[in-house]
């Protein structure tokens, strides 16, 4: 437990790479690791009510989420999503796409104006990722006092907040209160009251009818087909947590991945630079052409999965490879494990963004990898986050040549998969 608590990556077994499932046992409840394609599958893609998300990931979560579309389930879930999606589908994505291009002179700018050629990368691609939400969502840049504060105030709570709350492990009554760490609770606290100054904000634009046409006007504004609703200021708070949290911290971690990658491979930094000078007038159409920074991007979200594993719960009795799966069971998908399994994917611990483009990668595409996951419960902003990173990816290897400084960084999960002691490179100026 305590192992698990600290780096859940390190507390797996090597057997676990070529297992189809695994049961792990406790006291309180059965997990089931599962890694064989349809099994994966059959979890992700059946009715969300029959694996609904588990609370074992939403009770370290809820102090700063709350109510969000992440933690939800059942009727609650499906009525955030209709309110939520349309805000991501079609032409939004065009329509944000001038807040990325703006989010990404900013990072180059401030990578140029360094006092050191050596960078923590994590920092700086956290930095990034956040100015990126608050230009799309509520068009304000990450200078501004609010959303500074907000990202201030996250980096203690990312640092203090392991993934999994070990109080999860126990099926404790629902009467019985939950306890989190002093930072942890003060830091989410401290954001929320922020983000509900964002959102007030807002609100009184709308009425006014001064509001900018961004991510934040769209939800707000966008009512519940079935009901009428709108999001109240306290549902809409619970949202705005779940997508800086997902559109800052997974975004981060994959792009600071992404960045180290390339610097141990110069000859795929040198496509991308190559192909990166396409990028003329930020036009979104320019984006397509990016196809190698694409496969690049691609290949870091599957060797370095932001989320490296998802929980689901059976209701029903379930049979999988001759097991007996009672309701309560939890259902472990795994990206972490499913992108390096050695029966699936040629060569798996290899990077080679060219994989891609064989038979065994766009098979294993197409089964086996889940960075965003899949079925009705795949991220909202998962096209938004294929953008976001193949830019700035481009953008920064434009800008600069990079190398690796020091040791190899070790992955560890957290809220996402990080280094344990940061990612340090040596940005040189093209």
């Amino acid at each position: 437990m305590r192992l698990f608590r600290q780096d859940i990556l390190s507390a797996q077994p090597a057997r676990l790479y070529r297992a189809w499932m695994a049961e792990f046992r406790t006291p309180f409840f059965r997990s089931y690791l599962l890694n064989q394609p349809d099994l994966v599958t059959e979890v992700l893609k059946r009715r969300p009510d029959d694996f609904p998300k588990s609370d074992r990931i939403g009770e370290g979560l809820r102090p700063l989420l709350g109510n969000s579309v992440f933690l939800t389930n059942g009727e609650t879930w499906k009525r955030q999503r209709r309110i939520i999606d349309p805000a991501f589908e079609g032409g939004r994505l065009r329509d944000t796409y001038p807040a990325m291009w703006a989010a990404a002179d900013a990072a180059v700018a401030r990578l140029r104006a360094l006092r050191s050629d050596t960078v923590e990368i994590e920092e700086e691609t956290s930095h990034a990722a956040a100015d990126v939400i608050f230009r799309t969502l509520f068009s304000i840049p990450i200078e501004h006092e609010i959303a500074r504060e907000v990202f201030a105030e996250f980096r203690t709570y990312q640092r203090s907040q392991p993934i999994l709350n070990l109080a999860a492990f126990v099926p404790l009554p629902r009467w019985m209160p939950r306890f989190f760490g002093r930072d942890t609770r003060a830091s989410a606290r401290v954001i929320r009251r922020l983000i509900t100054r964002l959102c007030d904000d807002r609100q009184a634009a709308i009425a006014a009818g001064t509001a900018p046409d961004d991510l934040a006007t769209k939800i707000m504004t966008t009512r519940d087909p079935e009901t009428g609703d709108l999001f109240d200021t306290s549902e809409m708070v619970d949202q705005v947590a779940i997508f800086f949290l997902a559109g800052h911290e997974t975004s981060a971690s994959a792009l600071a991945w992404a960045l180290y990658l390339v610097a141990r491979y110069p000859d795929w930094q040198e496509r991308i630079a190559d192909e990166a000078a396409a990028l003329e007038t930020g036009d979104f159409s320019e984006i397509s052409k990016l196809r190698i920074t694409r496969d690049v991007f691609r290949e870091a979200l599957r060797l370095y999965p932001p989320v490296p594993m998802m929980v689901r719960e059976a209701t029903c009795p379930e049979r999988f490879r001759d097991r007996d799966i009672a309701p309560g069971a939890q259902m472990v998908l795994s990206p972490w494990h499913l992108h390096r399994h050695t029966r699936l994917w040629d060569d798996p611990d290899a990077f080679d963004p060219a994989r891609f483009g064989t038979e065994n990668g766009k098979t294993c595409l197409r089964e086996a990898f889940i960075p965003f996951s899949a079925g009705s419960r795949v991220c909202t902003g998962a096209g938004f986050a294929m953008v976001e990173g193949v830019l700035l990816l481009a953008r920064i290897l434009r800008a600069f040549r990079i190398e690796p400084v020091g040791d190899a960084p070790v992955p560890v999960a957290h809220l996402t998969v990080r280094s344990r002691d940061g990612i340090r490179l040596r940005l040189t100026p093209r």
